[in-house]
């Protein structure tokens, strides 16, 4: 029996008059502490500040085939970028997009495109087809599940296991019906939980069978180098393990150095088979003439290769980790063994992710946020907005200080104590 559920329903209460003075004390301080997206520390940003200065009025600008950077030209990138990205992510060069600062948004075109164009192996338009859904692993990534609401996509809860999504819930869907297109992943410290996805995922992923010939999987692999331990997740290639399966046309992979460098100026990447490509390349060309070569070789030049990405982000871990053991070290002394909640304690990413007592999420939330402290809205990982059990709080413990993480974390404990007690109560 946990500590809670062995107190009568006098201690209860004594407990909770207790807590609810506390809390009174917190809205006292007229606080305003916010950690809803999970952003970069000004120290983080510090990182990169050299950057800046690797390119310069008198710096070559001429990339290594001869095109002139301040000019027009290169739809897909530039060959330095290519090649550094490819090698990130285990691909080869030709299997490279070079977009803009933004990973969403080469996401979000990717999914305007196939609405209107179809993908490669498309009979038509997935706009003209009487329904089209996504699968999608929850709890999730909020800003997956807006860009299939904005094209009215309906989209299809999948269950996340610790060694990923549930295949056998993704394997007998995606088998029976056809107007599944597409599914979510953040394969490596997913948003939230932090979980890598097991070998055994990525090769089902890879030779699944599927009833839609043009079926696509969005694999967003946005934390690829952003650990916290020195024993980093190992994620398996999964467009490597699709062109072994016959599968290659199968797999959208997309990074950034968002949270590398700067997220306002960072450089986006989309990896497919060389033939996907082709075929994206052709509804590119009729969009842009090409994203900023500057800001490319700038990162280029910056990093100079994979290794130098690998010192950079071990500067982040030094920066964000001890946040992250402090809230873990918080959940622990304020909430464990309370039997009230549960949380992952991940090796990489951005997120820490807490359940809550079934239906106390959004409580905990607003009384978080009536004390000034601003989370991540309850419900926002799962589609909709709608967390079935509501229980579901996504911590993004990297942007305030340790002195703001201390005190917003003080609030939440608090305010999670509040709503499982009267949940408690409740059913006594």
């Amino acid at each position: 029996m946990s500590e809670l559920e062995a107190l009568s329903v006098r201690e209860l209460n004594e407990r909770l008059e207790h807590l609810e003075k506390t809390y009174g004390r917190f809205k006292e301080e007229n606080l305003s502490l916010d950690m809803s997206r999970g952003k970069p520390c000004p120290e983080q940003l510090e990182l990169s500040m050299e950057m800046l200065d690797v390119l310069s009025s008198t710096s070559p600008m001429e990339t290594e085939n001869g095109v002139d950077i301040r000019n027009y030209g290169q739809l897909d990138g530039i060959p330095e970028a290519k090649k550094l990205f490819a090698e990130l992510l285990g691909v080869g060069p030709e299997e490279i997009l070079v977009g803009g600062n933004s990973s969403l948004s080469l996401m979000h075109d990717a999914v305007a495109r196939a609405m209107f164009h179809g993908v490669k192996g498309s009979e038509r338009p997935w706009v003209q087809l009487p329904n089209v859904k996504f699968l999608c692993p929850t709890p999730g990534y909020d800003r997956h599940f807006g860009i299939c609401e904005l094209f009215n996509i309906e989209m299809i809860n999948v269950e996340m296991t610790p060694e990923g999504p549930n295949m056998d819930q993704v394997e007998r869907l995606v088998a029976e019906d056809e107007a599944i297109k597409g599914i979510w992943c953040v394969p490596k410290y997913s948003n939230p939980h932090g979980i890598t996805y097991s070998d055994e995922v990525v090769d089902r992923f890879a030779t699944m069978e599927t009833k839609a010939n043009d079926f696509r999987i969005f694999w967003d692999d946005a934390y690829t180098v952003h650990h916290l331990t020195e024993q980093p997740d190992q994620l398996k290639n999964l467009l490597a393990a699709a062109k072994e399966a016959g599968n290659a046309d199968r797999v959208f992979m997309f990074a950034s150095t968002s949270k590398m460098t700067f997220p306002g100026a960072g450089v986006a990447v989309m990896a497919a088979s060389a033939e996907n490509l082709e075929f994206l390349r052709k509804q590119l060309a009729a969009q842009t003439i090409g994203s900023d070569k500057i800001n490319q070789l700038r990162h280029v030049r910056f990093f100079e290769e994979v290794e130098s990405i690998e010192a950079h982000m071990n500067k982040h871990a030094a920066v964000v980790k001890p946040k992250f053991d402090q809230v873990l070290e918080a959940f622990r002394r304020n909430l464990g063994g309370k039997g009230i909640v549960s949380w992952s304690e991940p090796n990489g990413g951005y997120f820490i992710s807490l359940d809550t007592l079934k239906g106390c999420a959004k409580e905990v939330v607003d009384m978080a946020g009536e004390a000034g402290v601003k989370l991540t809205g309850a419900g926002a990982t799962f589609p909709y907005g709608i967390d079935p059990k509501d229980r579901n709080i996504r911590i993004a413990p990297t942007f305030p200080s340790t002195t703001e993480l201390e005190k917003a974390m003080n609030v939440f404990c608090v305010c999670v104590e509040i709503a499982s007690i009267k949940k408690l109560l409740g059913e006594k």
